[in-house]
């Protein structure tokens, strides 16, 4: 249940029209407890998203088949199915999708699992409307959902150049020696994290830290299955590599 109970319209008084980037982003809410389900549905239909609403596992999987969304908000603790479980059927079809877990589980362990099973991001109830929110835009533009009005204008701050690779943060757009390369939105970010500490030795709870949130606690391989995933993207020749393992230290991107 959440800790919040008010206007939803009264919060964003200063804003009188949506933002930019939604144009009608469509998100499903994979969740069986109602009331969490009309809060969320009907604050985030007034901020202009459009919610779809799944009550257990197997048709959230079913919905993700047929549909095209935008993001995906999934609680672990469903009627059928784990969510858990739901979130590694769906990685299965759908590497890229956004999946925000949404669950009353709040231990290292739960969010460590969350997070190893495809989740992107990870919030516990009881929580606070406005968070919520500001998760949904973090991982939007983080996977690239953002409207073709954004696309228009770039930044050249939002543009990282390192060796032959440019990543443009505006855009989310990464391409090596001229070649588009496809990333998952926390893919994205740990390279994002990498390029902003070029040439820096970086251990894997300050990794964890950053990108996941969370504290290095439990003897997960988290970050070194991520680094692996990135680099089979970012390095297709031996002989090119730019992030490298330092043995009992972390990993670094540096030229080769």
């Amino acid at each position: 249940m959440t800790d919040i109970q008010f206007n939803f319209k009264s919060l964003f008084l200063k804003s009188t029209s949506k933002p930019d980037f939604l144009f009608m982003k469509k998100i499903i809410l994979i969740e069986d407890e109602s009331s969490v389900v009309s809060f969320i549905k009907k604050g985030l239909q007034e901020l202009g998203y459009e919610i779809s609403v799944a009550l257990d596992g197997n048709t959230g999987i079913k919905m993700v088949d047929t549909n095209d969304f935008d993001m995906i908000i999934l609680d672990i603790m469903l009627p059928d199915i784990n969510g858990l479980e739901v979130c590694k059927e769906i990685r299965k079809k759908n590497k890229t999708v956004p999946i925000l877990f949404l669950t009353a589980l709040d231990s290292s362990e739960n969010i460590v699992m969350g997070l190893e099973s495809g989740g992107d991001d990870y919030l516990v109830k009881p929580f606070k409307f406005i968070e919520l929110v500001a998760r949904i835009k973090s991982l939007l533009r983080r996977s690239g959902h953002i409207s073709e009005s954004e696309n228009d204008t770039e930044n050249d701050e939002n543009i990282y150049h390192f060796e032959d690779l440019t990543v443009n943060d505006y855009t989310k757009k990464v391409s090596r020696n001229g070649a588009e390369i496809s990333l998952t939105s926390t893919e994205y970010k740990l390279l994002l994290y990498f390029l902003n500490n070029p040439e820096k030795v970086i251990s894997r709870p300050e990794i964890l830290e950053a990108v996941w949130g969370v504290n290095y606690e439990l003897g997960t391989n988290v970050v070194d299955v991520y680094v692996n995933y990135l680099r089979k993207k970012l390095d297709s020749q031996d002989d090119n590599k730019i992030i490298h393992t330092v043995i009992g230290m972390g990993y670094v991107l540096k030229k080769t």
